[in-house]
């Protein structure tokens, strides 16, 4: 109601769309933001060396190509493309006090940043699942997770996170925003951009929350009763072997 009300007083009946949104560092600190975003900068640094790092690695060693490693290589992969999508717009408003960012741009950061973590959180499954087999049937090992289902394990995870993730950026173009356009973090996510919208995000919410269930509500559990079954498997190992 009050979104309306400002509306209706303060542009006089014609519609208007903030063009862009604020991005909030660490209220109360921004004195310091100038030496914050030189250790900020360094973990950028090693994030992106390290994924590197991994990542060749296990491209040239041989006796490395293996579905776990296949799988860690894979979280390196997401892990980089997340810091790739926040780290920028972070130093960008520590080091240059730049905390601009268009609405568009806003809404492909936010794409991105979501399929990023779903796509982590499917990754982190497989890799439980990696153990389990290797566990409860060590010696069909190699026959049961070969190259082919690798490939398409990760294929699923990668299309779940796109497809899951595609609608939001859609869903929160549809909002008006004419109040308020300052976030309340350093880069854009669909729960922040929704709470400055000046009419129902009651679809935004339903669908956000039936997003977090399937992804990492599901992935949670799995990787829980993953674990839960290999401490089983090992505990009756170490009986039996008793």
């Amino acid at each position: 109601l009050l979104c309306y009300i400002d509306f209706m007083a303060d542009n006089n009946h014609s519609h208007f769309q903030h063009l862009y949104f604020v991005l909030t560092g660490i209220p109360g600190l921004e004195l310091k933001y100038y030496w914050m975003a030189f250790p900020l900068g360094a973990i950028y640094v090693i994030a992106l060396f390290g994924n590197g790092v991994i990542i060749s690695t296990i491209k040239s060693e041989l006796s490395l190509h293996m579905p776990m490693y296949y799988f860690l290589c894979m979280l390196a992969l997401a892990d980089t493309g997340l810091a790739l999508c926040t780290m920028p717009s972070m130093l960008g408003i520590f080091w240059f006090n730049y905390k601009s960012i268009a609405f568009d741009a806003c809404l492909v950061q936010m794409y991105f940043i979501h399929t990023f973590s779903a796509i982590e959180s499917g990754v982190l499954v497989a890799m439980a699942f990696d153990r389990v087999v290797a566990i409860w049937k060590p010696l069909r090992y190699g026959t049961i997770l070969t190259n082919s289902v690798v490939c398409r394990t990760g294929a699923v995870i990668l299309t779940r996170a796109i497809c899951v993730v595609f609608p939001v950026p859609f869903l929160i173009k549809r909002l008006p925003f004419y109040r308020s356009n300052i976030l309340s973090h350093s880069f854009c996510l669909h729960q922040d951009v929704m709470s400055l919208a000046c009419a129902s995000t009651r679809v935004n919410s339903l669908y956000g929350l039936i997003a977090v269930i399937f992804t990492k509500g599901s992935d949670s559990l799995s990787i829980l009763l993953s674990y839960a079954f290999i401490l089983q498997t090992v505990m009756a190992i170490a009986s039996g072997e008793g």
